[in-house]
């Protein structure tokens, strides 16, 4: 089957007040959870970006690494989940809960399809 990245942006969960984070991250486990127990969880996490705790770095093609992405770029991802499901339709149904959970927006894209992958 398809896996599919289902995924926000640093600072989409911005709005939410302190006071409700842990629910919003109970909602989130138990999606997660809801995932795991229909079979098509393959990873969740959140991206880290306190302070002493961000390691960033770029590698070039010639092994050179850099520092980066900077934390004020927009392009930064602040979580994701992965979820092995048999269609586009199925991918945006979980981002559906996971969107509610997280209070914020999500991003879906399709991992390309690599032929000589090894399945389980």
């Amino acid at each position: 089957m398809p896996k599919y990245l289902i995924s926000f942006e640093k600072g989409a969960m911005d709005h939410i007040p302190e006071e409700d984070i842990p629910e919003t991250g109970k909602a989130a486990h138990a999606v997660c959870q809801e995932a795991k127990d229909a079979g098509v969880f393959v990873f969740a996490g959140g991206l880290s970006y306190e302070d002493g705790d961000v390691e960033h770095a770029v590698v070039a093609t010639d092994g050179m690494v850099t520092d980066g992405p900077y934390l004020e770029s927009k392009e930064l991802i602040g979580g994701v989940a992965i979820v092995d499901v048999p269609t586009r339709e199925a991918a945006l149904e979980w981002a559906a809960k996971f969107a509610v959970a997280c209070r914020c927006a999500q991003d879906v894209r399709k991992f390309m399809d690599d032929p000589d992958a090894i399945t389980a």
